[in-house]
């Protein structure tokens, strides 16, 4: 008995290398000039259709095209998608092409055309913003703090600590200082005499590895000679007995070249803040601010009377920084 046999034929499908998906994606002209004008800003649909002047559904559906195929990213604000090239993500090869294209294939006429218009919708924008700032001038502070609270100015402060840091947070309350600085350091001890004070603190920085919350007097502090870089101490001051011996004991627990800034009341007669806030000193003026502390083994680098808060009520406040 004869078997018949069959040859069967299999045909392997394979992808076409990369470099020709590449070169369909910039085979129009169009999206290559989209390309080009994403790579120097981030636009909206409608910048970009107003500087190739072709309609919406056409500029859409070229873009789409080159986010899919990796060219741009998108991201929606609001009502507005805005789109840039992903430039960080382009491959080599990819780059080498794109950089071939940008070069020879879209015409010196068409580029001084889009570049006009470009220069056009960045003027506009910077128009709008320009025009906000006129009419919001006298309000502006006002605005920044209702749309995004008190402490963004502290938070830019902070981002400007050296990271390999570690920093003392004396007298440190319900670690609202902490808070702001252990993002930005390598480590934040802070220290406070009321237990009730580091439990609040403690909810704050479950999740946070770098903060050593201790129990102690600012005058007998648990913390190891020199183990500081940078010792913080913040409307502390009026508390204590004996200003010069937290200072001492702040140059103590510095390391030699050291920095010590201390945030802190000016002199004032608010004889009530005795009762109401439990202060030992109605605020310090500068010479008695730069003697304790050359007492203390610091010496004085910078002292500033701060400019008064239009929300504050209490009396004006001095910064200063030391070295030991």
């Amino acid at each position: 008995m004869k078997v018949a046999t069959h040859d069967v034929k299999l045909q392997v499908m394979t992808s076409p290398p990369p470099i020709v998906l590449w070169m369909q994606s910039l085979s129009d002209q169009t999206r290559g000039r989209l390309l080009r004008l994403v790579e120097r800003f981030e636009l909206t649909v409608v910048e970009l259709c107003s500087i190739v002047q072709l309609p919406q559904s056409t500029v859409s559906r070229h873009l789409k095209v080159l986010v899919d195929d990796g060219w741009l990213i998108s991201r929606k604000d609001g009502t507005s998608n805005f789109y840039r090239m992903a430039a960080d993500k382009l491959e080599a090869g990819r780059r080498r092409l794109w950089n071939l294209v940008r070069e020879q294939a879209i015409s010196e006429s068409v580029i001084a055309e889009d570049d006009s218009r470009l220069e056009q919708v960045i003027a506009d924008r910077r128009s709008k913003s320009q025009a906000f700032f006129s009419s919001a001038a006298g309000q502006w502070d006002r605005m920044k703090v209702e749309l995004f609270g008190k402490r963004v100015d502290a938070w830019t402060m902070a981002a400007m600590l050296v990271p390999n840091q570690v920093l003392g947070d004396l007298g440190c309350g319900t670690g609202a200082i902490t808070q702001l600085i252990a993002p930005w350091v390598d480590r934040v001890i802070g220290v406070d005499s009321s237990a009730a004070m580091l439990h609040s603190a403690r909810k704050r920085f479950k999740e946070r590895d770098n903060v050593d919350l201790r129990r102690g007097e600012l005058t007998a502090m648990p913390i190891g000679n020199g183990e500081l870089t940078t010792a913080l101490m913040v409307l502390v001051l009026p508390y204590t007995e004996s200003p010069v011996a937290v200072l001492s004991e702040a140059a103590r627990a510095t390391r030699s070249g050291g920095r010590l800034i201390v945030v802190d009341v000016r002199s004032h007669d608010r004889q009530e803040y005795r009762e109401e806030l439990g202060h030992t000193w109605l605020g310090f003026d500068r010479d008695q601010m730069t003697g304790w502390l050359v007492e203390a083994g610091w010496k004085i680098d910078k002292y500033v009377d701060l400019p008064p808060d239009s929300d504050a009520k209490g009396p004006g406040l001095f910064a200063l920084n030391a070295v030991r």
